[in-house]
């Protein structure tokens, strides 16, 4: 017989899972405090335009509507499924948490210009929440955190059509943002690296009981 999922009160009687979700969430709290004023400095610095061939390959198009319906569809889908099960979930939070972490790093040791034929990519309530600037934020590049995060959740939900159906919505996304020119193929192409090392990681300090 399977081993039955594990219960929020489950796990909310453990003491370790209390502080580690504690910690995270705090965290993730502080994280967004300071990205605004991180990504106020990431936009005002000068940075390096890369040649892309594989970009020019691809149509320049307006795609922000298409590009953030999938991607709330898609987060929406992976924030249902992971809500009943405390241990995926606080391990993809803790991921989540570490992706912020490796992207920030990357953005301030590699300092580029938007691609060539930018459209600029409208979320307005990341603007609203996180990136609230005078201008939009455009220099945010390597790597892809849409099509990172898409990935992350992917990999945190069970094996089935869910994983599935996100699996889809990360390639959908990867294609988007380089037809709105609002990346590099190179930050799309790096992102499942830096989204399955956090997801590694996170499994180091989150260990997930089986069939959770």
């Amino acid at each position: 017989m399977s081993t039955p999922v594990i219960t929020w009160r489950e796990a909310w009687r453990q003491p370790a899972f209390r502080a580690r979700l504690g910690v995270v969430l705090a965290l993730l709290l502080t994280l967004a405090a300071v990205l605004p004023r991180f990504f106020a400095w990431v936009q005002a610095r000068h940075g390096r335009l890369l040649p892309d061939p594989l970009l020019a390959l691809l149509p320049a198009r307006d795609v922000s509507g298409l590009t953030f319906a999938v991607i709330y569809l898609g987060i929406g889908l992976g924030v249902v499924t992971l809500l009943p099960r405390p241990y995926p979930l606080l391990r993809a939070l803790t991921a989540y948490l570490l992706l912020h972490l490796l992207r920030c790093t990357t953005l301030a040791l590699l300092p580029l210009e938007p691609p060539i034929g930018l459209i600029i990519l409208r979320d307005p309530l990341v603007e609203q929440l996180f990136y609230a600037a005078p201008a939009p934020i455009t220099k945010d590049l390597f790597f892809s955190g849409h099509t990172a995060t898409l990935l992350l959740l992917a990999l945190a939900v069970p094996a089935g059509w869910r994983r599935r159906v996100l699996l889809a919505a990360t390639l959908a996304i990867g294609l988007l943002v380089m037809m709105q020119r609002a990346h590099y193929s190179y930050d799309v192409l790096a992102a499942p690296l830096f989204a399955g090392l956090s997801f590694w990681l996170a499994g180091r300090f989150i260990p997930t009981p089986p069939n959770n």
